[in-house]
């Protein structure tokens, strides 16, 4: 009986706790997340790294195109300013020299530079009309009126020199043939003197 209750009396033996399997699963955790931890920062280290690299370009191709722009700028004034101090080559001046004969009835015999001028203008335009003139006669006591002798014809056309040369050509041109019209071939001389009239007689 009383081995009985001695044996009855013994504490009860602590048994140890299998803790293995849950370590095991808290320690593969804790493992993960600072893989995942180190994974996270790595691609925040490149993504920080290739905005970087990213924004360098940026400056440099800004860069570069803001000094293409300035280049060009400095080219195109730089040429500008040496056209501007080149000399520009002089227009040439047509010059009309009477090929006809010319006649001054003036006392003192002398024409001027001017009235001959005047006088191969006339000639030229005349005969860019189809009209020939043969001679060109400065009256006495004329400083400006010049009377042109047409080939085919017996009388001749007044004109001055303070009227253009090309419209005085062509209203004469005008009273020809509208003298040929008429039927009328022999005029004593036809006037042209006055802009937007003309008189024949």
């Amino acid at each position: 009986m009383e081995e009985n209750k001695t044996s009855s009396q013994e504490p009860p033996k602590l048994v140890k706790r299998r803790e293995h399997k849950n370590s095991t699963f808290q320690a593969g955790r804790t493992i993960g997340e600072k893989r995942e931890k180190l994974e996270t920062a790595n691609e925040r280290a490149a993504a920080r790294k290739k905005d970087k690299r990213k924004k360098a370009w940026r400056i440099i191709a800004t860069t570069v195109g803001f000094l293409c722009l300035i280049g060009a700028l400095i080219f195109f004034c730089f040429n500008l300013m040496t056209n501007n101090d080149e000399p520009k080559p002089e227009e040439s001046e047509v010059s009309y020299a009477p090929t006809i004969e010319v006649v001054d009835e003036s006392s003192d015999g002398k024409i001027t530079s001017r009235m001959r001028e005047y006088i191969g203008q006339v000639e030229s335009d005349l005969k860019s009309l189809g009209i020939t003139p043969v001679r060109a006669v400065v009256p006495t006591g004329a400083i400006r009126e010049v009377r042109f002798y047409l080939d085919g014809y017996t009388g001749y056309v007044k004109m001055i020199i303070d009227r253009g040369a090309g419209v005085s050509a062509e209203d004469t041109s005008r009273m020809l043939n509208y003298l040929s019209k008429i039927g009328v071939n022999d005029f004593e001389y036809i006037d042209v003197r006055i802009e937007g009239k003309a008189f024949w007689k």
